[in-house]
């Protein structure tokens, strides 16, 4: 039983890292919007008028919360932030999610290493995110000191790269 689980977290995980030449040709909204688990994040980028932004020639790395990531915030917080009235909240949240360049899970893993076991870098939001490695994963820290694994990670698109995350990072602004 324990090697059929194996077996299938192996699979599932070639299966959602393993980018295709059709998912290439497509930008970063296009294919956030192509898969169920983000359509909270996609509801929230229409939102805050980002589409364009993240449509454009980039290229750009985006650390995307799947809808679970967004279910662990406290009740009514999503709701709230997609209000036209928070529409800068949210900009705010959304644009610390991403860095300007390409940057895949090799080229992360090579920073951490080569800067002592962590690396800052500068969000489009203004503010930096950390990184490090645990346990083979790589491990973001927010301003507020609030952690997220990349769980899916190198889902190349036209003007960049995606990696999955597992909580919704948070800037202090």
């Amino acid at each position: 039983m324990k090697k059929l689980v194996f077996i299938l977290t192996i699979a599932t995980f070639a299966f959602y890292t393993q980018t295709t030449e059709a998912q290439k040709s497509k930008d970063i909204v296009d294919i956030a919007a192509s898969m169920d688990d983000f359509s909270t994040l996609v509801a929230a980028v229409k939102a805050a008028d980002l589409v364009d932004a993240l449509k454009g020639e980039g290229p750009l790395t985006v650390f995307a919360p799947n809808n679970a990531a967004f279910d662990k915030l406290p009740k009514g917080t999503v709701a709230t932030l997609l209000k036209p009235e928070n529409k800068g909240a949210l900009t705010s949240i959304l644009t610390y999610h991403v860095l300007a360049g390409k940057y895949t899970a090799a080229d992360i893993v090579k920073s951490i290493k080569a800067n002592g076991g962590g690396f800052m870098a500068k969000t489009l939001q203004g503010e930096a995110i950390y990184g490090e490695l645990s346990g083979g994963n790589v491990i973001l820290t927010d301003s507020k000191g609030n952690k997220s694994k990349v769980i899916i990670a190198d889902v190349m698109a036209s003007n960049g790269v995606i990696h999955a995350i597992e909580n919704v990072v948070m800037p202090k602004k």
